[in-house]
């Protein structure tokens, strides 16, 4: 429990960090968007090849089907959810609480997160968890705010996707057991411990932006209940009352806990979604997944 204080007051202080640097004027909009390429282009696949380079065993091989079955479970649901709950809602506003309902920001926040909850296997579990979550941020997902991709479009952005393609990667690492060069494994590991400080900066900066007025919606709140609790609690009874593994259950239920994706914001301006509305939902969730986080950590430890 005293670790996992630490983890979040850590992370806490990273984010204000970000915070502070946007409002001093010492990071502008162009560097947070620099930053965020980094972070997505170069220091999380080096964070995931990183997590694959560990013992191979059935046992292993076992735990990831038994991720990948949960996340593909974890999407159908989630996809339901995005068409049940929010009929009332206008169309601009309906947009934007359905992708940020499918598409969490698991693939941004997730990782660093497992890690300091679950050590190096909790990272491993992690990338894993987040392969149909990436292929369907970039299929039903899209297809909220425009009309479906092709098939080809969509199997291009899946397999071109920098993360996609580190899962892969590091799959053939493990199942392989091939050693890298010295050199390269040291490379990619000091890459990789930028990951939790750039992304929590990252956050920070989309934090620094906030409007309080805007963000007392009701229905903001209403999304963010779902985000952090509702879907969390719909993966954990039932992989208590299966008795899944415990870090299985563990990776699964923190990763499905995320708040709303800062794409939920940048698609909803792109094409013609209630933009403000949409970054209400990232920062009010994101604002409220520093308290629910470490109490759902809380419960699966």
């Amino acid at each position: 429990m005293q670790q996992l204080v630490n983890l979040q007051f850590t992370m806490f202080t990273m984010i204000a960090a970000g915070v502070i640097l946007k409002k001093v004027g010492i990071i502008g909009e162009e560097g947070k968007n620099n930053l965020t390429d980094l972070v997505i282009f170069l220091i999380l696949p080096s964070n995931i090849i990183r997590s694959f380079m560990v013992e191979f065993s059935m046992k292993i091989l076992c735990t990831f089907a038994g991720v990948l079955s949960i996340s593909i479970l974890i999407q159908v649901v989630c996809s339901l959810l995005g068409h049940i709950l929010y009929n009332k809602m206008e169309p601009s506003k309906k947009k934007c609480l359905r992708y940020g309902t499918i598409c969490s920001n698991a693939g941004f926040l997730g990782n660093p997160v497992a890690e300091g909850v679950f050590g190096t296997m909790g990272l491993t579990l992690a990338s894993i968890y987040l392969i149909p979550q990436r292929i369907v941020m970039w299929s039903a997902g899209i297809s909220v705010f425009t009309e479906s991709p092709s098939k080809k479009a969509l199997v291009k952005k899946v397999l071109t996707h920098p993360c996609i393609i580190a899962c892969m990667v590091g799959i053939l690492l493990l199942v392989s057991q091939l050693q890298l060069p010295g050199f390269l494994t040291e490379t990619i590991t000091a890459l990789s411990s930028c990951n939790t400080a750039l992304s929590m900066m990252v956050i920070g900066l989309i934090l620094a932006d906030i409007n309080v007025k805007s963000m007392l919606d009701k229905r903001v709140l209403y999304y963010t209940l779902i985000r952090l609790v509702l879907i969390p609690v719909l993966v954990y009874i039932p992989c208590e009352l299966l008795r899944v593994d415990p870090l299985v259950t563990g990776v699964c239920v923190l990763l499905a806990a995320m708040p709303a994706g800062a794409t939920t914001s940048i698609l909803a301006s792109k094409y013609n979604g209630d933009a403000e509305f949409a970054t209400n939902m990232v920062i009010v969730s994101t604002l409220a997944s520093l308290v629910t986080t470490p109490v759902w950590s809380a419960i699966l430890l």
